[in-house]
Parts: C-alpha cells; structure tokens; sequence
C-alpha cells in the first residue's frame, strides 16, 4: 500500500511511492567489446520535497566484494517532475517568483495532466560527477516508471556516453530498478539493477 505524505504538493502525488530513502544492493553487467564487466555494489538513493513541485534525488553507490569490500563507486543526483508547460505561477526562470497563485495545486487539477495511456508524463534530470549531464523523458503510470534520456550533455574529459534508459517499479515493497546504457562506443545494452528497501 502506497502511504501519501501529508503537505505533499499535488503534482507530487503521482510520485509519491518513491519518496523516503532506500538501502540495497546490485549488480553491474556490462560488455565492452569481448569483455564483460561483472560486479555488485551496495547502493543508497534517496528521494525527498522541500514543498515544490519537484522531488530531490541522490544516488550514492559502493563496490562489493573481498578486494574491493565499501570502495566508493560514484553518486548522481537530480530532480524528478510531472512534464507539463511552465506558466505565469510557476517560479523562473532563475529566481524569479511566480505571478499569482501556483498551478496544478489540487488533486482535481493535476488528473488534467493525465496522458493518453493513463499515467503522467514526467522529466528527470541527473547529474553525474564525471561530467556526464542526462535529461530523461518518460512516464509514471501507478507504480512502474520508464525512462528514456531526451539528452546528454558531457564535458570535454568525460567517458564517451551517448543515451540510456532507466525503469522503477515498486514490488513487495521494493524498489527495483534497471538501467542500460550506450556508452564506450557498444549499442544500448544491459547495465545495471539494483534491489532497494525502504530504510527511512
């Protein structure tokens, strides 16, 4: 059963399973030419509101094993929104105040954003510390999430990284997620998953 915060902003709602921090582990499964990269790492994501429309993530990730036992691995972090048009009540751009009441703040209001397939479309940005910036478009339909980058953007000195697709689903109160990559020149393919419980 999926428990709504109290003082949850609309748009939230149809986010709001994510909400709360979550503790588990996972597996990297990655071919690179005839090679094939095979670890499990400890992972530990949090997601969270300060009272906007939006949900604050982070991502921090370790290695598992003998040799490698608690080596941190990388972080990301980012938000996570329904996709709709920005208007004259939402803040931006910068830090300029909205004019007027705030959008989509009822329950009433927010069924609006409904897609065709029932769920709501939603953006996703995340930032990597290796230089690596992704934007993600894709939808929220009840439990289950999928995720396909709209855009990368990467430094001059990061690792050639071209698109990805990320799926979140709640099940038996887990949150389970699967993550491909194209990167280092190889074709879309199978990354990493992970297995997370709740923890706060």
């Amino acid at each position: 059963m999926i428990e709504i915060p109290t003082g949850l902003p609309a748009e939230l709602v149809p986010l709001s399973w994510l909400i709360g921090v979550w503790e588990g582990t996972g597996v990297i499964d990655y071919a690179v030419g005839d090679e094939n990269v095979s670890q499990e790492f400890g992972q530990r994501i949090s997601f969270s509101h300060d009272g906007l429309p939006f949900l604050n993530y982070s991502s921090y990730t370790w290695l598992l094993g003998d040799e490698v036992e608690g080596q941190p691995l990388t972080s990301e972090t980012g938000y996570w929104r329904l996709a709709r048009l920005h208007i004259e009540g939402d803040v931006g751009p910068g830090m300029l105040p909205g004019v007027g009441p705030r959008p989509f703040n009822t329950a009433q209001s927010v069924e609006t954003l409904r897609n065709s397939a029932e769920g709501f479309d939603i953006e996703v940005s995340i930032v990597h510390p290796t230089g690596v910036s992704e934007l993600y478009l894709g939808q929220v339909k009840g439990p289950r999430i999928d995720l396909a980058t709209d855009a990368v953007v990467r430094t001059q000195s990061a690792k050639e990284y071209a698109a990805a697709t990320r799926i979140y689903g709640l099940v038996d109160n887990h949150l389970l997620w699967a993550w491909d990559i194209a990167a280092l020149g190889q074709d879309l393919r199978t990354h990493a998953s992970a297995r997370l419980a709740k923890a706060d």
